[in-house]
């Protein structure tokens, strides 16, 4: 039966990076797949990128306590994570990895208990997060301000995680991520 790895951070972390590094590691390590109720962008594919949902679907999969955690991000714009296919995985031996949101990430990590390692990536300062949102290019002035605001509230929360890494070098924070996940699942 495999364990589960939980990272969490505001936008502009280096979460994703990080836990992208980490897949390329030897861990046996399978990405757990989110589900949501906006259309697919681009090329996205069900089971893929995301699991797709209309909202009603979303909302029956609710009803039957069929999510670890979910969101109402916006009226009728869901995001969560589903237990099947986290259970089939955790089944089939892998170590299952998560890239949710703070909220998501606790909840997650208070349904497994001791099987889940729960990491939050954290920036220098607020100051460095914000000029990261910028440089990225890839959000308008009126987003990065909804992330900035957000990232204070996840930032208060990251103390109910098992482990916080700073990310103030990039190498160094994927050495560290990349330790503290190897001891946990030596355990």
């Amino acid at each position: 039966m495999g364990k589960l790895i939980i990272f969490s951070a505001p936008s502009g972390s280096g979460k994703s990076t990080i836990i992208n590094y980490l897949l390329t590691q030897e861990l046996n390590l399978a990405f757990s797949i989110s589900a949501t109720s906006r259309p697919p962008r681009g090329t996205e594919r069900h089971g893929a990128e995301y699991f797709f949902l209309s909202p009603d679907e979303f909302r029956d999969c609710i009803a039957r306590g069929e999510f670890l955690e979910y969101e109402e991000v916006y009226p009728d714009r869901f995001y969560g994570t589903l237990k099947e296919p986290v259970e089939s995985q955790l089944k089939s031996g892998k170590n299952v990895i998560f890239d949710v949101d703070v909220v998501g990430g606790i909840r997650i990590k208070r349904y497994y208990g001791d099987r889940a390692l729960s990491v939050f990536i954290q920036p220098p300062s607020v100051e460095e997060l914000r000029k990261r949102l910028t440089e990225r290019g890839t959000d308008a002035p009126e987003i990065i301000e909804s992330r900035m605001a957000k990232a204070g509230f996840e930032l208060n929360h990251a103390d109910r995680f098992d482990v916080v890494i700073v990310n103030d070098d990039l190498e160094k924070a994927k050495a560290e991520a990349l330790q503290r996940v190897k001891e946990f699942l030596a355990k």
